[in-house]
């Protein structure tokens, strides 16, 4: 239809934002069919299941990953925000919205969970509280709220939190009910949660315990935490990629100039440390939990490139790491053969091996491998060139 900015009528150009949004549906399409399924047959349940082919009797009796549910939903909000600003379902009209699919979820990992949302793991419950705030906000612009279930949600977690944040150790949330180790994996998305629900002297309390206790100065990232080992305080200092994105989150969302200043720091030393050398790749961390940890991070430097409080170094950086894993994931790919109504993306966990090494045809797929690939597409498409 001719417009005043196009009169002849003709479709505007492709924008590169809009390739990766619609890879970004082939990897949500993909997930969903081929991994999303019902509880226990139950109608308006869904859930992931942990690897495909499938085990248990339809994601019962099999493993339980309850953080891997918890990205799956963050990865339909991802997609939902696109639904909301194309008015188009991913999957076709006849199919579940992602916002549904979602909030279904969101039920189901209850319900799976064994009728309870809180967890012997603060960061998995940290994970869970993030996706379901963004979930929220979608539902709130779709006019589709699901506030009564959503308020029970936070309110119950943050009570969790406010328990795990102590002034043992100084600071930090404890990673686990044992409350024996304090560390990244567990403060870092707290401290982003509380930033996102107006509790900012309470994050910002967090992240100066990151900065003091496990914030490595020379390399400039954030080590895994401080365990009580026998009555003695122990470091481990392992360095692993998803750390650095919920605490670059925090640092965004808090501002100010020293938070900004240590968020630019961190994206140089990401790049510099966390790369595949000679590459602008993040490098991947193999299969099972770590088949999530390349896309976590992406997904942080997404909100970094497009953040304009930060100086354009640092968010080109950013940029150029998050559209060179993605386009690394994208040309890995393996495609099948099959149904063609039936789409089936196979990416690698790893983003320089080519899922047909990683996976060859008839191996037992992770869905941690395939959320990581899937929520990279996603934050490209959030970029434009």
């Amino acid at each position: 239809m001719p417009t005043e900015s196009n009169p002849a009528g003709q479709q505007p150009p492709t924008t590169e934002a809009a390739v990766w949004a619609i890879r970004a549906d082939e990897a949500a399409r993909s997930v969903t069919r081929l991994f999303g399924r019902r509880l226990l047959f139950l109608p308006g349940t869904h859930i992931g299941a942990v690897s495909i082919p499938s085990r248990g009797i339809r994601g019962l009796l099999g493993p339980w990953h309850y953080w891997w549910q918890a990205h799956y939903v963050d990865c339909l909000v991802d997609t939902g925000r696109r639904e909301l600003a194309t008015k188009r379902r991913f999957d076709g009209d006849s199919r579940p919205s992602a916002g549904r699919l979602a909030s279904r979820l969101v039920t189901t990992i209850r319900l799976r969970n064994f009728f309870r949302f809180v967890n012997d793991y603060y960061d998995d419950m940290a994970w869970l509280a993030l996706s379901t705030l963004r979930l929220e906000k979608l539902a709130e612009e779709t006019r589709k709220p699901g506030r009564r279930r959503n308020a029970y949600i936070r309110r119950k977690l943050t009570l969790q939190f406010d328990s795990a944040s102590t002034d043992d150790l100084g600071g930090g949330t404890f990673w686990s009910t044992k409350r024996d180790f304090k560390n990244t994996p567990a403060t870092a998305p707290v401290a982003l949660y509380y930033a996102r629900t107006d509790h900012r002297e309470r994050a910002q309390a967090l992240v100066n315990w990151l900065n003091g206790k496990l914030l490595h100065p020379g390399r400039g990232l954030y080590l895994d935490g401080l365990r009580i080992r026998n009555g003695e305080i122990v470091l481990e200092d392992a360095v692993y990629t998803y750390n650095q994105g919920p605490i670059l989150g925090a640092l965004l969302e808090l501002g100010g100039e020293e938070n900004l200043d240590r968020a630019a720091h961190l994206i140089e030393a990401v790049a510099r440390e966390l790369t595949v050398p000679g590459t602008q790749v993040i490098h991947g961390d193999g299969t099972g939990d770590g088949g999530l940890f390349t896309g976590i991070l992406i997904r942080y430097l997404a909100l970094a490139a497009r953040d304009q409080r930060l100086q354009d170094s640092a968010r080109d950086i950013a940029k150029v790491l998050v559209l060179s894993t993605a386009q690394a994931f994208w040309d890995g790919r393996r495609e099948s053969s099959g149904d063609p109504k039936t789409p089936g993306l196979t990416f690698s966990p790893n983003p320089l091996r080519p899922a047909s090494e990683t996976y060859p045809a008839g191996t037992a797929v992770e869905l941690s491998t395939q959320l990581q690939a899937w929520m990279t597409l996603e934050a490209a498409a959030t970029l434009e060139t």
